[in-house]
């Protein structure tokens, strides 16, 4: 198995403790805020690559709550403080994107990064920002089949002419630079509520990140089960295609009733919050979300036990595990949490579950400029 640390950067949520904080000069209290919660979540990257994570994903979001609106420009400094783990967009949302843009964009980050690119694209699921761009949210799939099957193209082929219904057309177009990985990186697709993301990707025979946050288990396995029936119709071997899994930030004690009681009170503080409507999160106590949704809580063994039957039932190669605790709001205590999972929990996923992905590792400052496959198939 490998690991996948996801943040959204919340501006208020905890990630990592500053270790940073140099202010420019004349900023705004909310300006050095936000530079210490950049600062921090960089931070955090370096530190997930140290516990023992194979990679740390950034959101993309437009939206006044978040400071994830520049993925690849994060992406691009974490590459510069990190040797090892790998760099991916959880998710890049190219339905708001100029795939021209993005091509170059994410090019440039797969180059400096020495080939670390993971990208995962998806429609988006924020309210907010479609308006920030001036696009009708009722165009978002749309948008994404279209600019994707641009965005592929331009990363595998130089001279592209294309016509479409929402960008000018392209002539003779070449991006720079070239993606680093060659062949062009595979692209994941982000999947959370809607078969349209399961059958894009599985249209092109595309991984797929099952974000499995906050609806009941088999609302995410029937998606799952849907893009590998379609994979199969595109004449794609599932087989040879990964997976990924979500799940939240754990809790892990000696003692289950210990795990519970730090659990409970923020998990009762959720379903208040507008975004359990907005996923329409189902769970009526905390108990149900452990046995029926993506909650991590109780003890090392009980944990084990649940992510080795969330395996045996999707049969994922990668989990992703939020770094921004869910349960956990205080940084440090969500961290000594994750330390606990890494020594406890990982080597024994590690050994039941062989994963291929992400396989060999990519290449170090060293071997800059040389061109090669970094991410074999599953094994």
């Amino acid at each position: 198995m490998k690991f996948l640390a996801s943040t959204l950067a919340a501006r208020d949520v905890g990630g990592a403790a500053v270790t940073t904080t140099a202010t420019a000069t004349r900023s705004s209290p909310a300006a050095e805020h936000e530079q210490e919660r950049l600062r921090a979540l960089v931070d955090l990257a370096t530190w997930a690559e140290g516990v023992g994570y194979d990679a740390f994903g950034v959101g993309e979001r437009h939206n006044p709550a978040f400071l994830s609106s520049a993925p690849a420009v994060l992406l691009g400094h974490i590459a510069a403080r990190t040797s090892r783990i790998r760099l991916v967009t959880t998710v890049a949302v190219l339905s708001l994107a100029d795939p021209v843009r993005a091509a170059e964009e994410y090019a440039t980050l797969d180059q400096l990064s020495d080939g670390r690119l993971d990208l995962v694209i998806g429609k988006g699921n924020d309210p907010v920002s479609p308006g920030m761009f001036g696009v009708d949210a009722a165009e978002l799939w749309d948008r994404l089949a279209e600019n994707y099957e641009l965005f592929r193209r331009l990363w595998r082929e130089e001279n592209v002419t294309w016509t479409g219904r929402f960008r000018p057309p392209l002539h003779g177009a070449t991006t720079r630079p070239r993606p680093l990985q060659q062949p062009a990186p595979r692209v994941w697709h982000g999947s959370a509520s809607s078969e349209r993301s399961s059958d894009l990707a599985a249209r092109w025979g595309d991984p797929l990140y099952s974000a499995n946050g906050f609806r009941r288990t088999d609302h995410y396995l029937a998606l799952v089960q849907r893009y590998r029936d379609r994979l199969v119709h595109h004449d794609h071997d599932p087989a040879a295609t990964p997976l990924a899994l979500g799940v939240h930030s754990p809790v892990i004690t000696d003692r289950s009733q210990d795990a519970l009681a730090l659990a409970r009170p923020a998990f009762a503080a959720f379903r208040d919050l507008p975004v359990a409507r907005q996923n329409h999160f189902p769970f009526g106590s905390l108990e149900d979300f452990i046995d029926n949704g993506s909650a991590l809580v109780g003890t090392a063994d009980q944990i084990i036990e649940k992510l080795l039957d969330l395996h045996r039932r999707f049969g994922n190669q990668v989990l992703g595990i939020g770094v921004e605790g869910f349960f956990l709001t205080d940084p440090a205590t969500t961290r000594a949490h994750l330390e606990r999972f890494f020594a406890e929990v990982a080597p024994t996923l590690r050994a039941e579950v062989p994963s291929a992905v992400w396989t060999p590792e990519p290449p170090g400052p060293q071997d800059r400029g040389e061109r090669r496959r970094l991410s074999a198939p599953p094994g």
